[in-house]
């Protein structure tokens, strides 16, 4: 295979083959090709493997890995999951060669988290499973542990891994996959700097930080949305992007209970592509971002019941934090978003009422359409119970 490296890749590669090592641990900053790097490794070693060989790609669940690992994986091996006769959909195994298979699951899955041994195990985003877990993975994994993270506080590889003698650790930045990652990547990225020095530590220059001031701690992961028979007011929110993701959140009201489920999380998509997409969601209300007029109006020409979002951060964030938010499973940017959400601090150190924008287009958007269907409907959470006047019907 002709494929691409970073130094990630060329460190990793010489933990595993010096034989010094039973486990790797890699910690760093965003884009710094940590699990990409992995995954090349990974399929690399399974396609040399001379005897039986078998390899645990494992987060914290099966939709994360979906989103994340296995179609990443699926991106360097340059095949389709559809239809390929090496990939089992229904156990999440590659079988790479008559000998060597990797395999995907979710670490809340018990009976595979405590069933048969494994020769190599990849933990991706390890601070987002527990130590009990991780421990009991580990002891049932014959050759060789593969760990990464970013840096956003201590957890257990901390406290029972670094520094320890038999692991390799390996730091990396976004700086290690330069030519690879856009302008407009790298400016994203580099923006961190001047607005939040925590912030900058942790996701520019991969150095362990702690999360601080975060805008919503108060949230639960559910499987999936309640039947549909409980639903009593439901919408979207949208927030248009290019070359940042757009993002489409389905905001679900029932039992007095606040659902987010994501359903639209992608770069590059026209006006046109996400019409196309929309026609794949049942219908609803959408309150959208209200700084692209042309394009609610292209949408509401496409038929659908589509509102100007009230963009206010600071009443859209007290409607949204006076209630529990339940967020899906499935929702696996919304879910990283969420976790990484936090207020803003000034030169001084005060805080402010502004959250850094960074990586908030989902969370953007359901903050839209919770503040929407909040006014709207003078939900008891809304200020002042008020409602608020719409131009066109709310028909769902």
């Amino acid at each position: 295979m002709d494929i691409g490296t970073t130094r990630v890749f060329e460190d990793l590669a010489q933990a595993w083959l010096s034989g010094k090592y039973r486990r790797a641990l890699l910690e760093g900053g965003t884009y710094a090709s940590k699990t990409w790097s992995v995954l090349q490794l990974l399929f690399l070693i399974a396609k040399g493997a001379k005897a039986k060989l078998l390899i645990s790609v494992v987060s914290e669940s099966l939709p994360h890995l979906r989103k994340g690992c296995i179609k990443d994986f699926f991106d360097i091996i340059g095949e389709s999951q559809d239809n390929n006769p090496q990939f089992n959909k229904t156990t999440f195994t590659y079988k790479v060669s008559p000998l060597a298979s990797i395999e995907f699951f979710g670490a809340d899955e018990a009976d595979k988290t405590r069933g048969p041994r494994r020769d190599i195990l990849f933990i991706n985003e390890g601070n987002n499973i527990s130590w009990e877990t991780a421990w009991g993975l580990d002891m049932r994994t014959e050759k060789f542990t593969i760990v990464d993270w970013n840096p956003v506080g201590e957890f257990w590889a901390h406290e029972n891994w670094v520094n320890r003698p038999g692991n390799a650790y390996i730091h990396s930045t976004y700086k290690d996959a330069l030519s690879y990652l856009s302008k407009g990547k790298v400016e994203d990225i580099e923006a961190i700097r001047d607005l939040d020095a925590n912030l900058w530590r942790i996701y520019g220059e991969g150095l362990l930080g702690k999360l601080e001031h975060l805008i919503w701690p108060n949230y639960e992961v559910v499987a999936d949305l309640p039947p549909k028979e409980r639903w009593e007011k439901w919408a979207y929110g949208l927030d248009f992007g290019f070359t940042h993701p757009a993002a489409l959140v389905k905001i679900v009201f029932a039992g007095e209970m606040l659902y987010w489920d994501e359903r639209i999380y992608q770069r590059k998509l026209t006006n046109a592509d996400l019409i196309e997409k929309l026609t794949h969601e049942e219908r609803a209300d959408i309150y959208a971002d209200s700084s692209r007029p042309e394009a609610i109006e292209e949408i509401a020409r496409a038929g659908w019941n589509i509102y100007p979002a009230n963009k206010d951060v600071k009443t859209g964030l007290d409607v949204v934090k006076r209630q529990k938010v339940h967020i899906t499973q499935s929702s696996v940017g919304l879910l990283k978003e969420i976790r990484n959400y936090s207020y803003m601090k000034d030169k001084d150190g005060h805080i402010l009422e502004v959250p850094v924008k960074i990586a908030d287009d989902l969370v953007d958007s359901g903050r839209y359409g919770t503040l929407g269907l909040t006014e709207r409907f003078g939900y008891a959470t809304a200020a002042g119970g008020g409602r608020a006047q719409s131009k066109r019907g709310n028909t769902f």
